[in-house]
Order: C-alpha cells, then structure tokens, then sequence
C-alpha cells in the first residue's frame, strides 16, 4: 500500500479558521483512503497542539515523516502555507509525486 502525505494550510489567525483548516484536511484524508492509499495527515496528527512545542518542532517533524511517504498531497491553497511550502519543495528534492488538488 502507498503512503501519502496530506499537506496544507493548517495556522490562521483564529481557533476556528484553525478548525476549518483541520476539517478541509480530514476530508481529503478520507478521500484518499477511500482511493486506496495509506494517509498521513499532520493536520489531524496534532490537531490544537498550538503551544505544546515550537511551531517549528511540528513543520521539522512533519518533514521527517513526509520523508518516508511515497507521495504528497497538495491541497488547494497550498502556497499560502509556509510548512505546506516547505513539504513541497522536500517532495521535489526527493523527486516523489506529487497530487495536486
């Protein structure tokens, strides 16, 4: 089975934005099992973490574990993500595939 790793906007300026980012990603996880594959969504993996550690602990691991994925969803909006900017470019540097919404 192939992994994928579900990347896009998950900070915004309210809880609630934060939350609507986080449903956006869970629908597309879902989407993507239904299609067959094996999802990582950092979105759901650390859902209203804000605080626990550094922003950048969560982007740094998020990273790590995109390294082990075999492809990388790019949800719609992506680029206005700095981590979701910073997965694609270690997608490209990996030359995985890359699905874009």
């Amino acid at each position: 089975m192939r992994v994928i790793y579900v990347a896009g906007k998950y900070r915004a300026p309210t809880r609630s934005e934060i939350g609507l980012n986080i449903l956006k990603a869970e629908k597309v996880a879902k989407r993507l099992w239904e299609a067959g594959y094996a999802v990582v969504c950092p979105h759901l993996n650390s859902a209203h973490f804000d605080g626990t550690v550094a922003d950048h602990h969560f982007l740094e691991g998020g990273i790590e574990i995109l390294t082990r994925c075999d492809a990388i969803y790019m949800m719609r909006g992506w680029q206005d993500s700095f981590g979701a900017m910073a997965e694609h470019a270690v997608a490209m540097e990996l030359d995985m595939e890359i699905i874009y919404e």
